[in-house]
């Protein structure tokens, strides 16, 4: 059983594929635009990765492999790490956004940090 909220597509054999790189009739990225190997900014000019998964599973390379969950909300990913710290990854213009929360903080508090984020993972065009 899967929730349509947790569907960005369905593939059947044979079809072309299509990727799911554009917005919804809502104007937001469909959930399968989140999933890769994300490059990220951490607020001090240098990069990390985030890595999420099909599964909701996801992994921090800054702080040495830390894990965390995510979720699709509202058109963005919702990441929350064992840790305790927060990441959102959004659509903003044209551009990908990360958003950092630390621990104790809301994804509605302010940030304390957003940098630019960039999909590493090759799609199907």
């Amino acid at each position: 059983t899967f929730s349509l909220a947790d569907i960005a597509r369905v593939e059947f054999p044979g079809e072309s594929g299509a990727a799911d790189a554009g917005l919804s009739s809502q104007g937001m990225p469909p959930r399968g635009h989140f999933v890769g190997k994300w490059e990220v900014g951490d607020g001090m000019g240098n990069n990390f990765f985030i890595t999420l998964n099909e599964t909701g599973d996801a992994i921090r390379s800054l702080g040495g492999d830390v894990h965390g969950r995510w979720v699709y909300v509202n058109g963005e990913a919702r990441i929350t790490w064992d840790d305790g710290a927060k990441d959102t990854l959004r659509k903003v213009g044209s551009r990908d956004q990360k958003s950092a929360y630390g621990s104790g903080k809301s994804f509605t508090d302010a940030p304390d940090n957003t940098a630019n984020a960039r999909n590493t993972t090759h799609r199907p065009i």
